[in-house]
């Protein structure tokens, strides 16, 4: 009796244990309250609440929020959330309260406040604005007009970034064809965490007729460097080694290359993409300081060779790798070939081809002769032979005889007058 005593002793413990280590269900916490919006410099976007009403005093509150289509969840114990969004389209955020970071927890009821797009015709606003950061100098925007726009219509470019005190006005206003554009300083910081931000642009006009257009544009991608300056070229074992002198405020690793070189004898056109420039030869790359250097092999000493360089940022501190800079001024080496001939031939030629058409010209009949000779007309042969004995030519032939007779006795008688006067 002992043993089932024992049992049933131990069951009851066991159920006992169990019943206290169930947990209670989450309890689902009130909705969070005065949900607000507001707008800071130009794209900076900030939602704002209050606790919830009635919330359980044993509950860490924590906030689980998203914008739309569930995008971009987050659950974090600040009763704000801040974002950069170009304000060209309606944004919302939804809000609810719960008591742990778990995801898989049931939040409040979800809040929902929106942040309405400007006024104005959508036709009306600028298209394709875009923004280049140039050489990590200063930044280019450019836009074409909406298409329910005035052609003489004014733009304003307002430009602000962390480091400025107040939202800025762009004054370099272009134009460059159908595109409208506009250009602003913009220094790199050293030393700090400046590229990690972004420039929030709006372009507008004047005159409050079109609606607002906005962009933002992170400072870690649409950066175009300035082109390289070659330093020297040189020959050594068969290999051309280059040397160059990156664009101001890049380091090397940074960037990637590509090197053109260009043979005049051969008429190759080769490029060589570098990601990490490195002549391996201490000689070279101690020669000039700061510079790069990479060897292109196989390359003909005795021909004229011309090398040209271009460079961009890489995804190693950048997040765009698409912009190359223009190319760097082309740099020769080698022995070029002796024009004389070439301008002597030039020339030469142009006087020979003259020549000869003159002579051509002149003994052209002579020519047409010898190559293509008369063939005798047999007819003509026999008339000069045998003659043509019609009735002209027999009249003609006695005429002349009378003649011939006729001066002969004249000639006669003239005589036999002139010696008996001499004789007289």
């Amino acid at each position: 009796m002992e043993r089932p005593a024992r049992l049933c002793g131990l069951w009851a413990l066991l159920l006992c244990a169990g019943g206290g280590g169930v947990a209670a269900p989450a309890e689902t916490q009130p909705p969070v309250t005065n949900l607000s919006v507001s707008v800071e410099n130009l794209c900076t976007v900030t939602w704002t609440w209050n606790p919830p009403e009635g919330a359980s005093p044993n509950c860490s509150l924590k906030y689980f929020s998203h914008f739309g289509n569930k995008q971009d969840k987050k659950i974090a114990p600040e009763t704000y959330r801040s974002k950069e969004v170009p304000l060209n389209e309606r944004i919302c955020l939804q809000v609810g309260s719960q008591c742990s970071t778990n995801e898989s927890e049931k939040p409040s009821i979800l809040v929902e406040k929106c942040i309405s797009p400007p006024e104005g015709d959508p036709e009306s606003a600028v298209t394709e604005l875009q923004c280049i950061w140039y050489n990590l100098s200063y930044m280019k925007c450019s836009w074409l007009p909406g298409r329910n726009t005035n052609p003489d219509t004014n733009y304003t470019l307002y430009y602000w970034h962390s480091s400025l005190g107040k939202v800025l006005q762009c004054e370099d206003i272009y134009r460059e064809g159908q595109h409208i554009g506009c250009s602003f300083a913009l220094t790199k910081v050293k030393d700090s965490s400046f590229e990690q931000h972004s420039v929030q642009v709006m372009v507008k006009d004047n005159a409050g007729k079109i609606r607002p257009s906005f962009n933002i544009v992170p400072l870690t991608s649409h950066v175009k460097p300035d082109p390289p300056h070659i330093k020297n070229l040189s020959f050594q074992n068969g290999d051309l080694y280059v040397q160059w002198k990156n664009p101001q405020n890049f380091y090397s690793r940074c960037l990637s290359y590509e090197v053109e070189v260009n043979n005049s004898q051969a008429e190759t056109h080769d490029i060589f993409y570098v990601e990490e420039a490195k002549c391996q030869n201490s000689e070279f790359e101690g020669n000039l300081e700061g510079t790069i250097c990479f060897m292109v092999p196989g390359v003909l000493p005795d021909t004229l060779n011309t090398v040209r360089i271009r460079v961009k940022t890489n995804k190693l501190c950048y997040e765009d790798d698409k912009l190359w800079s223009n190319w760097s001024q082309a740099m020769s080496i080698g022995q070029k070939a002796n024009p004389t001939f070439y301008i002597t031939t030039l020339l030469i030629i142009p006087i020979i081809v003259a020549a000869a058409i003159i002579v051509l010209l002149l003994y052209l009949k002579r020519l047409k002769i010898i190559i293509f000779p008369p063939i005798p007309d047999p007819g003509k042969i026999f008339k000069e032979m045998f003659g043509d004995q019609n009735d002209d030519t027999l009249h003609w032939k006695k005429y002349d005889i009378y003649e011939k007779q006729t001066k002969e006795e004249t000639d006669s008688v003239v005589l036999i007058e002139s010696l008996k006067r001499a004789s007289q």
